[in-house]
């Protein structure tokens, strides 16, 4: 290799990793960590899921009794001229009459057709249907999280990249002057060179504002400080011993989308039989206290007291509803059906993308492997037309040549290594097995 371009790239990669040492690296546990924690939507669900455990009580279901209190406390004053049956009249002016009472009162249903236990089942299975959506939103959250920072990683790799384009073009624009001045050069080759230089660093200035825009994106997954800048661990480990057939097997089991649709066909289960229970009478148990207390001078009892207690049995029976009760059971049944092909479409919906995922997942393997190859032989080749170009054995359009192959090679390299590590996360996404934690 050439002994200024050695020199050249070894500033480069030392400038480099100054520059990437100078910024914090956020490790990409630490990013799912800090997603977990302040993520609007995990938060947002996460209180769904409480709301939802906190409804899981039998009160809620209608099984525990209810119990009332009242209190009465009034009085009039008024002015009144009576005629007794005597003939004799009485009149009084302000006379004060006072009531007051209190009481309370217990209801209990302790039969409704067995209602009160459906409705308890009811919010169980809403609850696990709830948690099942909450994973949804975690693995979706955390499956961002995650492309986003290999899209990072790439980023960086890719600025690192057209940083060492710049670095060619630099040391063709010096040889190119120095060969003009010895009048072994053109004025046309000098110009040529700047030219390229300017795009190489137009290029290299575009992926900076790429690279800083998918930090942007990360920092507002994790839902903290857009403007916090770090860097990446570029350490990319790829899995390229999945098996279809237990990722089929994992899916069945911990895809959250298909344990929804599961959860559904339960409740569409449910809901008849609480309208079947609407056939059966309700019977309830009820009893109370009251104590009363009046006091009126002018009237035949001056002061009346009363307590006690009441109790009683009621039972309350649907004869005829106008034949809702036989529609609401059809409607039932026919939720019960919509439910069972939303599940098989969501088997299949499911199965589907983890399939074509799958075989991206093998080609992407397949360029990766053949992209590596290619970087290697880009890079020597970029090498030997450089050393030559200082030699003067060939064209300043074979050197750019060589700078595009090579710097489409690590392109193409990067993206296949991008892709490979995507659909990866998305199969684990798919399966329900993309780890949280």
């Amino acid at each position: 290799m050439n002994k200024h371009l050695f020199y050249s790239l070894a500033v480069l990669i030392v400038c480099c990793t100054q520059m990437v040492k100078g910024q914090d690296t956020l490790r990409l546990e630490d990013a799912i960590t800090i997603a977990l924690k302040n993520n609007y939507d995990i938060r947002l669900v996460n209180n769904d899921i409480t709301i939802a455990k906190n409804n899981v009580n039998v009160g809620n279901a209608g099984m525990l009794p209810t119990l009332g209190g009242t209190f009465s406390d009034g009085g009039s004053r008024q002015d009144t001229r009576q005629t007794r049956s005597t003939g004799a009249q009485v009149e009084a002016n302000g006379v004060r009459n006072t009531n007051m009472s209190y009481g309370a009162a217990l209801d209990w249903t302790i039969f409704d057709g067995l209602q009160m236990f459906t409705n308890y089942d009811r919010l169980k299975e809403l609850q696990k249907q709830g948690e099942a959506a909450a994973k949804s939103t975690i693995l979706t959250t955390v499956s961002n999280v995650v492309s986003a920072y290999y899209a990072i990683v790439r980023q960086q790799k890719l600025v690192r990249a057209t940083d060492s384009a710049m670095v060619v073009s630099r040391l063709r624009v010096v040889i190119a002057n120095n060969k003009l001045q010895i009048g072994r050069g053109s004025k046309l080759d000098v110009v040529t060179a700047r030219v390229d230089f300017n795009t190489d660093t137009t290029t290299y200035l575009q992926q900076k504002n790429i690279l800083n825009t998918s930090r942007i994106t990360l920092n507002q997954l994790m839902a903290r400080d857009l403007n916090i800048v770090f860097a990446a661990d570029e350490n990319v480990k790829i899995e390229n011993d999945l098996k279809l057939a237990e990722l089929e097997a994992q899916t069945m089991q911990l895809n959250p989308d298909l344990q929804y649709a599961i959860i559904s066909k339960r409740l569409a289960d449910l809901n008849l039989k609480a309208v079947k229970g609407q056939r059966y009478p309700v019977v309830a148990l009820n009893g109370g206290y009251q104590y009363s207390r009046s006091n009126s001078p002018t009237g035949f009892t001056t002061t009346q007291r009363a307590n006690g207690l009441t109790y009683g049995l009621t039972a309350n029976l649907n004869v005829f509803n106008g034949f809702l009760q036989r529609q609401n059971e059809r409607n039932a049944k026919v939720e019960i059906n919509s439910s069972a092909v939303t599940l098989d479409k969501t088997k299949q919906d499911v199965t589907a993308l983890l399939i074509s995922t799958y075989h991206n997942y093998l080609t992407n393997l397949d360029l990766l492997k053949v992209e590596t190859g290619n970087v290697d032989l880009a890079r020597e080749n970029l090498e030997i037309t450089f050393e030559k170009y200082r030699l003067g054995s060939i064209s300043p359009l074979e050197l750019r040549e060589a700078q595009r192959n090579s710097i489409n090679a690590i392109i193409r390299f990067l993206d296949a290594e991008y892709q490979a590590k995507l659909t990866e996360i998305n199969l684990k996404e798919v399966s329900g097995t993309l780890k949280v934690q």
